[in-house]
């Protein structure tokens, strides 16, 4: 399977299937020198996969530890200049081979490595099958997730769908929390499709169809950054769970998807107090605990904690917080929300993941 981006230039092709990773060498023969920055868990269980790229004398391998706890400035400095001491030329190509966060990392390198050199996204994760599209890199800050960075497009995403093989479970609900979204935000038949697939844990971890979801998921968020690729508007939606989710994930240090699938519950909450919508929020929570997400720590979260960490949250205004909410399945929308609805919503979410 095979998508292409659809911007008036520079456009970049997205290949989805198993053993996708074998195409690779097509994208990188013709650049002065190759770095394969790769996830240490993905070098773990698949280095034998970079035995033959690295036989030719201008490809080399750069681990780097995996998660968030790589995007610092540290590791990113100590990156640059590891880099730097090979002598670059601009026709240089950083290949990011891990989760989201390495991809996110890798891409930031390449924006401001010489002033800017190519790279290409090989998501290795359910997670990253959102992350690797749309050019968004960065780093984080110690006031909050993915303050530092940039937009800057890939050259390819090309992922490979036999490197989930090795996916523990927690990985997998991770990554499933960005597959959903994107069928929240298409509607109720997808909605209730994805519902039905992965209705357990067992199924869900049986992986089986999950690149099918994987495929309508991307399709779903190119449909919405061809048209807005800065976040000016209808990127935002994309957002969806990740005002209160990253105040969460940035407090509790949760995977990234666990922390997001709570602020859906959240947001619900907030919709149907904001615009009367009637979700049935109890419906959600209960498929959450269904897949065993941690919902119980919300128990033990303080919202003045949790209201300065969405003070950070970039899609913010003058008017204070806003937030991604869905009026009814498949119709986000950017609201700004008062304190005291969200301290509300706060209480309801506690009693609602008890």
């Amino acid at each position: 399977m095979q998508l292409q981006t659809t911007y008036p230039n520079n456009n970049y092709p997205i290949i989805v299937e198993h053993n996708a990773f074998e195409t690779l060498s097509d994208y990188i023969q013709d650049y002065d020198k190759v770095f394969l920055i790769v996830d240490e868990f993905v070098d773990f269980n698949f280095k034998h996969k970079f035995t033959s790229l690295l036989n030719a004398s201008n490809t080399y391998k750069i681990v780097v530890p995996a998660g968030e706890k790589m995007k610092t400035f540290e590791h990113y400095q100590q990156t640059l200049e590891q880099l730097l001491e090979y002598n670059l030329t601009r026709n240089t190509c950083l290949v990011a081979i891990g989760g989201g966060a390495t991809g996110d990392f890798t891409g930031f390198l390449a924006s401001s490595l010489l002033r800017g050199v190519d790279f290409i996204q090989v998501p290795t994760t359910i997670l990253a099958h959102d992350s690797s599209v749309g050019g968004k890199v960065g780093i984080n800050s110690i006031h909050g997730k993915n303050l530092i960075g940039a937009f800057y497009r890939p050259k390819a995403v090309i992922y490979d769908l036999n490197f989930l093989n090795t996916l523990p479970y927690e990985e997998i609900l991770s990554g499933y929390a960005e597959v959903y979204k994107h069928a929240l935000l298409t509607g109720q038949v997808a909605t209730d499709d994805i519902e039905k697939h992965f209705s357990t844990r067992e199924k869900l971890n049986s992986l089986k169809d999950m690149d099918q979801f994987i495929f309508k998921g991307i399709k779903t968020k190119l449909n919405v950054i061809v048209k807005d690729e800065k976040e000016h508007n209808m990127r935002k939606y994309l957002n969806l769970g990740h005002t209160f989710g990253h105040a969460v994930e940035y407090k509790t240090k949760i995977p990234h998807g666990h922390a997001i699938m709570i602020g859906i519950i959240y947001q619900f909450i907030i919709a149907n107090r904001l615009f009367e919508s009637q979700f049935d929020v109890s419906h959600y929570a209960n498929y959450l605990k269904t897949l065993c997400y941690p919902v119980e720590l919300v128990q033990q979260l303080n919202f003045n904690d949790m209201y300065q960490y969405m003070l950070t949250d970039k899609k913010n205004n003058g008017e204070g917080i806003q937030m991604v909410l869905l009026e009814e399945l498949g119709k986000p929308r950017v609201c700004h929300v008062e304190k005291d609805i969200l301290i509300q919503a706060f209480e309801d979410l506690q009693f609602v993941l008890k």
